[in-house]
């Protein structure tokens, strides 16, 4: 006869515990040669930055404009320097006329960047809008940005002045003698292989004092 009774299952199995054992790294040994380094890190690529337009093209605007400004030729500056009445004869008899010597001094300014050549400089001088006599002196050479004084004489015999004759002799016994000058210079200005053509025209007010021989007051304009 077989039994029916059955053998007990078997306990459970207690759960098994992981131990992980370290051995301590054994310290090295101090070295004063030692570097320690860190870790380097690649820097970003910059980015471009975009060009400003809005502010470059005003600028060589700007630049292109002045330098054209220096480039254009603009013809001579003249000025009256000096005016001198040195001698002066009234002739009473039929026909009243006046013996007139009068020194010129005028500055040719340059104000280029090329020099000047001048053909003909001529000083015309007239009193109280009657032209009285003028002078023409020859040709002459001005560096780039440089000046020259050129000096003319006008003699002027038995003038006849007219109806201005009381007028002038008023202005020599006050001892201020109004004169009109017009001064016109023709010429070229060069550099290298370029040549401009220039002409300019100077109207002039002057008042000179008789006795001192000096420019009191001037007004002067260009003629075009």
């Amino acid at each position: 006869m077989i039994s029916s009774k059955t053998n007990p299952p078997p306990p459970p199995r207690p759960p098994y515990h992981y131990h992980h054992y370290y051995t301590p790294i054994p310290p090295q040994p101090h070295d004063q040669n030692s570097i320690v380094l860190p870790y380097y890190h690649d820097p970003p690529e910059p980015k471009p930055r975009p060009v400003n337009w809005h502010v470059i093209i005003p600028v060589v605007i700007l630049l292109l404009a002045a330098l054209v400004y220096i480039l254009w030729p603009s013809g001579p500056h003249l000025k009256i320097e000096r005016l001198r009445l040195t001698h002066v004869k009234i002739h009473t008899r039929v026909p009243v006329c006046i013996d007139i010597t009068l020194n010129v001094t005028l500055k040719v300014q340059n104000v280029d960047v090329y020099s000047m050549d001048y053909k003909s400089l001529d000083v015309k001088v007239g009193y109280r809008g009657r032209k009285l006599g003028h002078v023409k002196s020859g040709k002459g050479h001005v560096r780039a940005l440089g000046s020259s004084h050129v000096n003319a004489k006008i003699e002027l015999e038995c003038v006849k002045v007219f109806s201005d004759f009381v007028f002038f002799v008023e202005d020599l016994a006050r001892g201020t003698v109004p004169f009109d000058t017009v001064t016109e210079v023709h010429g070229h200005l060069g550099l290298f292989f370029f040549r401009f053509y220039f002409e300019t025209k100077l109207s002039c007010e002057v008042l000179v004092n008789k006795d001192s021989q000096t420019i009191i007051r001037q007004h002067c304009h260009r003629k075009h």
